[in-house]
């Protein structure tokens, strides 16, 4: 009997729909910003997960795993931007009080990826159990269509949900409470990282 839907697609939606740095920051920055000015970030975490995702299909997996080393310092440096990015959000203030503030641009967004180990370990798993048997080009084309169609739907949706938000933060309690529990919940992400 014929499958309705590809299994890869489904552990893709499960993987990147779940809470993560990608989805903690678009949901902020859609509150702080607004929707429409959060765009370019959205854009470019889709992006930027799909040419994750085509490096693996490629065999950046194996490399991964031959070299650990490589693997530590990757931790130790997404790490370390996690918990930076985590500190300026704690330490931000409510819109329209910090007009220099802005949110990530286009290509902040598709290099925040390249560090980002929520993506990549959800790409290597995709990538190793999720095959169809096609070349390495073949399975690297899938995996980015598979991961950018789809994470551009979620983070449609947690960035909408974050500019929802924003109609309920209407003091300057709540909204430095609401950046804070971002916050938290960010630098957590990091520590998962070592888990």
């Amino acid at each position: 009997m014929m499958q309705l839907i590809d299994p890869l697609y489904l552990f893709v939606f499960a993987g990147l729909f779940s809470p993560g740095p990608n989805v903690i920051m678009l949901s902020a920055s859609g509150a702080r910003f607004g929707f429409r000015r959060t765009l370019p970030h959205l854009f470019g975490v889709a992006v930027g997960v799909g040419i994750i995702a085509a490096l693996t299909g490629l065999g950046v997996a194996a490399l991964l795993v031959a070299r650990p080393g490589l693997t530590m310092v990757l931790k130790i440096l997404a790490g370390g931007w996690i918990l930076w990015m985590a500190w300026k959000l704690f330490r931000a203030a409510p819109p329209k009080e910090q007009e220099t503030d802005k949110p990530f641009t286009f290509v902040q967004a598709v290099l925040f990826q390249w560090i980002n180990p929520k993506i990549w370990a959800v790409a290597l798993a995709a990538s190793s159990g999720y095959g169809a048997g096609l070349s390495p080009s073949g399975e690297a084309i899938r995996l980015a269509l598979a991961f950018s169609g789809i994470n551009l739907f979620v983070c449609l949706f947690w960035t909408y949900t974050g500019s929802l938000l924003a109609y309920l933060l209407k003091s300057h309690g709540a909204w430095v409470v609401f950046l804070r529990i971002m916050a938290v919940a960010l630098a957590g992400s990091a520590v998962l990282i070592f888990l």
